[in-house]
């Protein structure tokens, strides 16, 4: 006989187990109104059971936490439909839609972060949790490296400092879009644009004919 399901699931017919639901409590109650503050109670309220329910399933509020923002990674990712394969498509158009995908996680992610420390555990979880094949920044140096592979871009092109170009922009962007208008007036220059970030960054790694310079 299969175990009888938690009072506060029952009836929900996606076959959600206490676990997933308690994640799906605290992405919904961060991405209301942030981390800070936030308390088990809280959660526990929300979610409908009990206080020490929690402690079934985590080792405390910053590993719910760290959860519930992989789950909202997820969820951000899946909308963003998929990435550019190597080898396929234009170039410069390629490196824009990693551009647009960059700026629409950051944005989701510098908002629903918000309140957490950087030294906090559960951003340290956090990073635990999203592996190499949810970090855009990883999936992006793995697509230029693979174009440099396929001889789309010079031998040695400098993959690397390319990604960390389109990764810096993408921030930059995203955090003078957060401020109030003016407000990054003498603290930030104006952001780039996308479009000419990429067209430097191709100018620098495509190949060249023989004896012409780089």
């Amino acid at each position: 006989m299969s175990p009888r399901r938690a009072a506060v699931l029952r009836g929900a017919g996606d076959g959600q187990n206490l676990r997933e639901h308690l994640i799906a409590t605290a992405e919904r109650l961060i991405s209301s109104r942030g981390t800070a503050a936030l308390t088990v109670r809280e959660i526990a309220r929300e979610a409908g059971v009990a206080d020490g329910v929690l402690y079934n399933y985590f080792d405390g509020k910053e590993d719910l936490l760290a959860n519930a923002v992989a789950a909202h990674v997820r969820t951000i990712q899946a909308g963003l439909g998929e990435l550019p394969r190597p080898g396929e498509g234009d170039l410069a158009e390629n490196l824009r839609t990693h551009v647009r995908y960059g700026i629409a996680l950051h944005r989701a992610l510098l908002s629903f972060m918000a309140g957490l420390r950087p030294e906090s555990e559960a951003v340290s979880r956090f990073t635990g949790l999203v592996g190499p094949d949810t970090n855009w920044r990883d999936e992006l140096l793995r697509y230029l490296q693979a174009e440099r592979d396929l001889g789309r871009l010079a031998p040695d092109a400098p993959v690397e400092a390319a990604a960390a170009m389109i990764v810096g922009v993408c921030h930059e962007l995203v955090l003078t879009q957060l401020l109030p208008d003016g407000a990054h007036a003498g603290i930030f220059a104006p952001p780039p644009d996308a479009g000419d970030v990429v067209t430097v960054i191709l100018d620098g790694m495509r190949p060249r004919g023989d004896g012409e310079p780089r």
